[in-house]
Parts: C-alpha cells; structure tokens; sequence
C-alpha cells in the first residue's frame, strides 16, 4: 500500500477510535505529537514511516482509561496495522514503542527493555505536549477530569514513587508537576527535544511562581 493512504487510513482510525476521548488524549494530542515527531525527526536519522505511525498509534487505548491494562493499545494498533497489510517488522517496531513510550514505565525496573531511534524521537514527541502551555492545560484537564483537588498544601509530592504508585496516585493536580511534569526536560533523548523542553519548563516553572503568590494572596 502506499505510504500516504497508509498514513491517511491511519489519521482516520485514530480519529474514530478517540471520538470523546478525555480532551488531554484525544485525536488533538496525537496530531501535535505528530508534529512533534516531525519537527524532531529532521534531525534524526529515523524511519519516517515508522515516526508517522508510532507517533498517530502511541496512544490509541492509553492504559489509564482501561483499568491500567497496557496490552489494549498495542493490540488494537497491531490488528489496525495487520488489516492495512503492513510489513510485520514495522508492526512489531511501532508496537514496540507503544509499549515502552510512556513516563509510568521508566519507572519499573522490571521487564523488557527497548530502544531505537524512532521511540526516543516519539518519546520526547509525546513528553514535549506534556509540559509548557498544552501540559499545564492538559495536566488541570485531567485532574478535573477525575475530580481531584488542585493544591492541598498538606500533601506533598512523592519524588520517589514506583510504577504501581504512580498508577495509582490521587495526589493533587499541583503535585503532579513535581512527580512528572518538572522531571521530563531532563529526560529528553534528542537534541532538538532538549531545546524546546527548555523553554517549557521555564514557562511552568514561572507558572508555579505565580500560582503560588496568587494562592498565599500575594500578588
């Protein structure tokens, strides 16, 4: 099949398969980790098919909205691939990185451990619409969305929490910055990635300020 109705077959499935999706992972996300992907990739020497279908599969059943179960995603992008007649090796690629992109499992020190270019491209993809502007927004969009508090200065961040903490965590939403969001510039894999975080997190960081001041009534 060519490329191009591949990747368009695909942009349609991922649409229809997130329809009333919670507005932090839905078809929006994926497009600006697409783009993401894209923009990072011209550095890279990378596969730009499997770039393009990592970056639009990576959350197609993002475990958190399936009782924690981490196997939905990569065998709904599996059969999804397997019906476009897609090479196997480039299935077993972009599975792959389904199951090794998110934050919760560079926290486990158990199981399989993968790389490649095309996961570190996609993983700092995925982590750039986490943290800045779009990450504030997202992260306060779910808290909302599983009713959580904003700030409860009794409850401090957990800095050193295992995967299954992480899984389960109600923290508040403001925790969430120092158990995630603060941590991910660091983590970045490439370049252009590490540059961009940059300036996201100093937009949090200068978030964090203000929300402080204006929550002790200072400014």
């Amino acid at each position: 099949m060519n490329e191009s109705i591949l990747i368009e077959n695909t942009i349609a499935f991922v649409k229809e398969t997130l329809k009333g999706a919670e507005g932090g992972h839905d078809w929006f996300h994926i497009h600006r980790v697409y783009l993401n992907a894209q923009l990072i990739s011209k550095n890279e020497d990378v596969d730009d098919l499997i770039i393009a279908l990592g970056a639009l599969l990576h959350d197609i059943a993002d475990a958190k909205f399936y009782d924690g179960d981490e196997t939905v995603g990569p065998k709904k992008a599996a059969a999804f691939l397997l019906s476009q007649n897609v090479d196997s090796s480039v299935i077993e690629h972009v599975v792959k990185i389904i199951e090794h992109i998110s934050f919760k499992n560079s926290l486990s020190l158990e199981g399989e451990k993968f790389t490649s270019k095309e996961l570190e491209v996609i993983q700092d993809a995925d982590r750039l619409d986490a943290i800045g502007a779009i990450g504030i927004a997202r992260c306060f969009n779910y808290g909302g969305f599983k009713n959580r508090e904003i700030y409860n200065p009794e409850i401090v961040p957990n800095l050193n929490m295992s995967k299954e903490e992480y899984k389960s965590s109600t923290s508040p939403t403001i925790n969430h910055f120092y158990e995630k969001l603060l941590l991910l510039k660091d983590k970045m894999n490439t370049k252009t990635g590490l540059k961009i975080a940059s300036e996201r997190h100093k937009f949090m960081k200068n978030y964090l300020d203000q929300f402080y001041a204006e929550w002790n009534g200072e400014k």
